[in-house]
């Protein structure tokens, strides 16, 4: 499926929205969209700087060409550390209530630091952050989730199908659809613009032969009816990524990501 990407090609507030987004795009009141900010963002997301060892920048793992993704099971930071989980998609994030795949940062200011500083990410402390950019914290922040704000995507076939083009999608597609819809149940998670409720859900993935293997949403909130929850990822662009959401111990396809009843744990079960 293609679909369309603007990032900072246009920018700030002149860009246009794709097809089938929504026109509004929230955005903190200190840190409104502007053509500089944008233009800062992308450099600083390409540069090779913010990293220790100058060998990573944010785009290794959120790599263009993959939907903002790395392909990696896991995600590598310098000399080789490896993540447990592994990079999610930033295409079309400035629309996401929260981030990380257990929403652990409220705004996309707090998200996009925190690989810089992560001792397993880029692993620049503020004050070499600082010493190399010129810049506090804060403006890095500002500029990288500006930047980030411009990632969409929009405009499929899917999209110009819902608004009135029924050539969009040939008879197979339109029966997948209906599937979707229907039967399969997916859109009661996978649902809005972004195709995602944005919220977490324990579909099994983390879960192996009745251990817990990663304890997802209940990291940040404590509560166990959020233990091996995760959010619900984007469809926009997954044709480009080469997973939904994985860890060191498993890695989910997007062939394999439909489970199946027997597949999903009951709380009380391995509470």
């Amino acid at each position: 499926m293609l679909l369309l990407i603007l990032m900072a090609a246009s920018l700030g507030a002149e860009q246009p929205v794709p097809l089938g987004l929504d026109i509004y795009m929230p955005a903190p009141d200190n840190n409104q969209p502007t053509r500089e900010k944008v233009v800062l963002g992308r450099r600083l997301f390409f540069d090779r700087g913010l990293s220790l060892d100058r060998s990573l920048s944010c785009a290794t793992c959120h790599d263009p060409k993959r939907a903002f993704t790395d392909g990696r099971t896991v995600s590598v930071g310098v000399y080789g550390r490896r993540g447990s989980r592994n990079a999610p998609s930033l295409i079309n994030r400035g629309y996401g209530e929260t981030h990380f795949w257990d929403g652990r940062a409220p705004a996309l200011e707090k998200q996009v630091l925190e690989p810089i500083l992560s001792s397993l990410e880029l692993a620049l402390t503020p004050a070499k952050l600082e010493e190399r950019t010129r810049l506090s914290p804060a403006e890095v922040a500002n500029a990288l989730a500006s930047y980030v704000r411009s990632i969409r995507s929009g405009n499929s076939a899917y999209d110009r199908y819902l608004y009135g083009d029924h050539g969009a999608l040939n008879k197979q597609r339109r029966r997948g659809l209906a599937l979707f819809r229907g039967k399969a149940g997916c859109s009661l998670c996978h649902t809005g613009p972004n195709l995602s409720d944005e919220r977490f859900h324990n579909t099994g993935v983390a879960w192996r032969e009745g251990a817990l293997l990663d304890s997802g949403r209940f990291r940040v909130t404590g509560s166990t009816l959020d233990r091996g929850s995760f959010k619900t990822p984007t469809l926009r662009e997954v044709a480009r990524t080469a997973s939904l959401v994985s860890s060191r111990w498993w890695i989910i396809t997007t062939r394999e990501a439909v489970p199946t009843p027997d597949s999903i744990p009951r709380f009380g079960r391995f509470a």
